[in-house]
């Protein structure tokens, strides 16, 4: 009988974590691209000027996260404006990269109706840009996107792009599509790696 309520359990967490999933898709808005190589979990992906928000903190991936997330957010949902303002809607991905030993850089691309002229001012410790177009190779996977799993995936992706005779133009960075209450089997995530101009 035990068995059966931790199966049924595991069943209604399973279907709770996919509903999230489904909803957040329908309302998540993701940056553009053109895809132009697709070849298995990897992609050769060209990418449109992104405005976006950014903020570094100090640490190791995980312990820069959640500082850097929690900034962003008070900008994005008006929480630290003096005048306060409307919201601007959550994006997807999250990306993270480290910029030097120990700092971690994390971005909130803006919904696609903002410029940097039409964003609301951001606080001293954000800063809003505009990412250039770029040419990006990308490799898709699921699961919690630990330290072990992004080394082995950033790995596998320049094995392929090794394989495509194309030169890496820069740092690998990291992306993550979903809220932490999704089931890793369900999310999606992402090591890029810029290989030049679009």
């Amino acid at each position: 009988m035990k068995a059966g309520r931790w199966i049924a359990a595991g069943i209604g967490l399973v279907a709770a974590g996919a509903a999230a999933v489904y909803a957040q898709k329908r309302n998540t808005e993701e940056p553009d691209f053109a895809l132009l190589k697709s070849e298995g979990d990897f992609e050769l992906r060209d990418y449109p000027p992104l405005v976006v928000a950014e903020v570094t903190s100090s640490g190791d991936r995980r312990g820069a996260s959640g500082p850097s997330f929690r900034r962003l957010a008070a900008y994005i949902f008006a929480q630290d404006r003096p005048a306060g303002g409307e919201s601007i809607a959550m994006t997807a991905p999250v990306i993270q990269q480290e910029t030097e030993a120990g700092r971690w850089q994390m971005r909130f691309v803006m919904p696609s109706q903002y410029t940097l002229d039409t964003l609301p001012p951001a606080p001293a410790d954000i800063t809003l840009t505009e990412v250039p177009a770029r040419r990006m190779a990308a490799v898709r996977f699921s699961g919690n996107g630990g330290a072990a799993d992004l080394a082995e995936r950033e790995a596998q992706l320049r094995r392929w792009l090794a394989g495509q005779a194309i030169a890496p133009a820069g740092d690998a960075e990291f992306a993550f599509y979903d809220a932490p209450m999704v089931p890793g089997p369900l999310r999606r995530n992402e090591v890029l790696i810029p290989v030049g101009p679009a």
